[in-house]
């Protein structure tokens, strides 16, 4: 029998979506202390909530709940940003190598695309920039493949945050982005899939440049920078 999961109740997951919007948009800063009664005022809630989002957002890996410091959002370095890449240069472009060999509808990449473009603030345009990566794998037709990369969303974005906070580089990656994009809606799997390793790759290798001694596959699909 196939147990079904508990249901997040209403207030914990405003306070769930608010916490993490703050982190993944850099309002919260990693290694931020996160605590209960602060965030149950802020939320207006009481701190059960809170707690039940906070262990929430410890299973995602998006914060830290320690024995001795409390809760703090997670920090990133070369060593983190590596592990979550490395999973996302594994699955992400064969994901969407599979969603343009079964033909699938890239509509919504197209859409989160020019949301990016469009985009006022910084905020806007980094959940925007999620939804477009999300857009490719998630019609590959293997729904665990997708649920897998889900997982790590949260991490990568939190990686991202703050290597744009430190040297933002939007352009480059909407083009990157819209060069993926064209192969894809082209047809050519392969290309696309292709591009998309090398996004990714380049983009960890810039922000955090230990990762490419630490491993050298990140130079790309054909080991080459």
């Amino acid at each position: 029998m196939t147990s079904v999961p508990t249901p997040i109740p209403s207030r914990t997951q405003y306070v769930l979506e608010g916490i993490k919007h703050r982190i993944l948009t850099g309002q919260l800063t990693p290694g931020q202390a996160l605590v209960e009664t602060e965030l149950a005022a802020q939320f207006g809630v009481s701190k059960t909530p809170v707690r039940e989002a906070l262990k929430t957002l410890a299973g995602t890996g998006l914060v830290v709940m320690s024995q001795y410091k409390g809760v703090t959002v997670r920090m990133v370095d070369a060593d983190m940003a590596r592990e979550v890449y490395d999973v996302r240069l594994l699955l992400e472009p064969e994901a969407l190598r599979r969603s343009v060999r079964r033909g699938a509808s890239l509509d919504a990449a197209r859409d989160a695309l020019k949301r990016a473009d469009e985009a006022s603030d910084t905020a806007e345009r980094s959940l925007a920039n999620r939804e477009f990566h999300r857009a490719l794998y998630l019609p590959c037709g293997n729904p665990l493949l997708g649920r897998m990369l889900d997982e790590v969303r949260d991490q990568a974005a939190l990686v991202s945050a703050v290597a744009w906070a430190a040297d933002p580089s939007w352009e480059r990656e909407a083009t990157e982005h819209r060069e993926i994009l064209r192969l894809a809606l082209g047809g050519d799997a392969d290309g696309a899939a292709s591009a998309l390793h090398a996004h990714i790759a380049s983009f960890v290798r810039r922000a955090f440049p230990a990762t490419e001694a630490a491993h050298p596959e990140a130079r790309g699909e054909d080991g080459q920078a």
